[in-house]
């Protein structure tokens, strides 16, 4: 009997610690990625580095003793080396580097700096450009190994600089590769279309999101690697039509949810609230998940009631907190009253749905009634885009007016990454599907056509006239698109180069132009509505919780054809 008991235990603790590490486990994988060119060196005029294109080849990660050239580095007591190694692409993660059998068998010093630009991999801390540690240390001392290998850092980044420190020492690198750390997961959904430029941006946004996917859901993967709750919707639209479910959405919102008492604000921003309740909304139409949405009635149903008191009688919201939409629109108070007059009456309509589907009919109702109060009051947008957009959104504005009147004025002028998306939206409600693919090709396509591999945490069309793309060294007399511009946390190199809010077009071109728009929860019924604006055909797939949707359009005698393969389990109409 002991000894039946003694083996119960022992499977008890086996399996317990099996469940702790399967908790533990690390979701994402590592990927060394070898240099694509060298950006820029420091050589002493040609003596003091050889062999510097060995950097430039495949490894396999092991130090040796074979015969085969290593890149050298050499320093003298008045004379260091550095170079500038670009990696081709954004990423998250640190650096790798193998050395061989240096002129020393003691570490060799060195300094590392990563950078999302080159003028960022460039700078130093207090140099005067806004270079920053905050959240992800990018910056910092280094020892090597002799005949060995040495990984560091953990960061967003596509640029690394490397200084020689050490007076009088040969360092022998082998190899120096990038880390990318990042889920390894299928890009599902996809769109095609004869304009190679939308293509490039639809693979951008999703990638932009891929990036941000880590433990949980960031808005930047160098700077504000947290969870911000409102910055997150744009995000989930793009896993939503990129990756289809994935643990790093719910596993995000719970987070936020549970570091948030009520009364509290999530993030201290009463709008991030609100979106909370948006996400969830439209992560139950998508996915389909009625016991995730049940985990959330009793927070749910409680964060309703408190917005249930942040309206007067006229129908006018007065939500406390941190009101706030973005941050180009900071500035315009009156807009960003109108906006939140138009988040928080979206919000119950969301909410009413909810609660619907969960039972909460006494709820559902009063967020119901209180909708409709809300829509007697409507204010003047103040000519803020994101306001207009919002208000278009929520029923507070005809969308044509909306459209015309503010949203549509100068093109995609005082656009912004974050709200981007919604001013596409309404654009879209409007029937302005060309005026949004052309704002689509001169804003996002702009960042492409600086060096983006990723889309920015902010942009501005004003700051393109004589500004260097952000693979390049500055040229005198021309102005740094990374370091010269930006406000607020963003100001100069702070200014985080992939922002998971940025990926508005890749879920808007698959929602409007693929056509995909989800009836029923869990994507049981799909219409499939195409709006090609200019294009002659466009072809992608769409994740839902049955499998992929397969869709194509091409436009014959000035008629869409459309044809789509869907699994057994969605129901398709067009």
């Amino acid at each position: 009997m002991k000894i039946q008991t003694c083996l119960t235990i022992a499977l008890i603790c086996l399996l317990s610690n099996f469940h702790i590490n399967a908790q533990n486990k690390d979701p994402r994988t590592r990927t060394y990625i070898t240099p694509t060119r060298i950006v820029w060196k420091n050589d002493g005029g040609g003596k003091l580095i050889e062999n510097l294109n060995v950097l430039l080849s495949k490894g396999n990660g092991q130090s040796d003793l074979g015969r085969n050239p290593v890149c050298v580095l050499k320093s003298s007591r008045d004379a260091h080396t550095s170079i500038l190694l670009d990696f081709g692409k954004e990423m998250q993660g640190g650096i790798r580097i193998v050395t061989g059998a240096s002129s020393t068998q003691l570490p060799i010093h060195i300094q590392v700096c990563f950078g999302e630009s080159v003028s960022e991999a460039m700078s130093a801390i207090g140099d005067g450009k806004g270079s920053t540690n905050d959240h992800a240390v990018r910056d910092f001392g280094m020892k090597l190994p002799w005949l060995g290998v040495a990984e560091a850092g953990n960061t967003g980044f596509r640029f690394v600089r490397i200084d020689l420190l050490d007076s009088d020492v040969n360092l022998l690198l082998k190899e120096v590769s990038a880390v990318s750390v990042q889920r390894d997961i299928p890009y599902l959904g996809s769109f095609t279309c004869n304009d190679q430029r939308l293509n490039d941006i639809w693979k951008t946004g999703a990638y932009t999101v891929h990036l941000n996917m880590q433990e949980y859901l960031w808005d930047g993967i160098k700077r504000d690697r947290l969870v911000w709750v409102g910055d997150m919707h744009p995000e989930v639209m793009t896993i939503n039509s990129v990756f289809g479910y994935n643990e790093v959405v719910p596993k995000s919102l719970d987070l936020a949810r549970d570091i948030t008492p009520l009364p509290g604000w999530m993030n201290g921003i009463s709008s991030y609230s609100l979106w909370w309740i948006l996400i969830q909304k439209d992560w139950y139409m998508y996915q389909g998940n009625l016991d995730y949405l049940k985990q959330q009635k009793p927070y749910l149903v409680q964060l309703l009631k408190i917005l249930l008191t942040k309206v007067d009688d006229s129908g006018k919201e007065h939500l406390d907190g941190g009101r706030f939409l973005d941050w180009p629109s900071e500035e315009n108070r009156p807009g960003v009253d109108a906006g939140l007059q138009a988040l928080l009456l979206m919000t119950f309509d969301a909410g009413s749905d909810l609660c619907s589907v969960l039972g909460e009919n006494k709820v559902s109702s009063d967020c119901q009634a209180m909708a409709s109060r809300m829509k007697k009051y409507s204010p003047d947008p103040h000519e803020s885009k994101q306001a207009a957009s919002l208000m278009s959104l929520a029923g507070l504005m005809d969308p044509e007016k909306a459209n015309q009147d503010v949203i549509s004025v100068g093109g995609a002028k005082n656009f912004s990454t974050f709200y981007g998306y919604y001013m596409l939206q309404a654009q879209a409600k409007a029937g302005d599907y060309q005026m949004a693919l052309d704002n689509i090709r001169n804003y996002w396509g702009a960042m492409l056509d600086m060096g983006a591999t990723t889309f920015w945490e902010d942009f501005n069309l004003d700051w393109l006239p004589n500004a260097a793309p952000i693979d390049e060294l500055v040229p005198a007399g021309k102005k740094d698109i990374h370091g010269d511009f930006g406000a607020y946390c963003y100001k100069n190199l702070r200014h985080s180069l992939c922002h998971g809010w940025a990926s508005g077009p890749t879920a808007w071109l698959s929602e409007h132009v693929l056509g995909v728009q989800v009836l029923e929860p869990g994507c049981k019924k799909l219409l499939i509505e195409p709006h090609l604006g200019d294009l002659t055909w466009v072809k992608g797939t769409f994740p839902t919780p049955y499998g992929v949707v397969e869709i194509s359009h091409e436009v014959v005698n000035g008629k869409v054809k459309t044809k789509v393969k869907a699994p057994k389990g969605v129901e398709v109409v067009y």
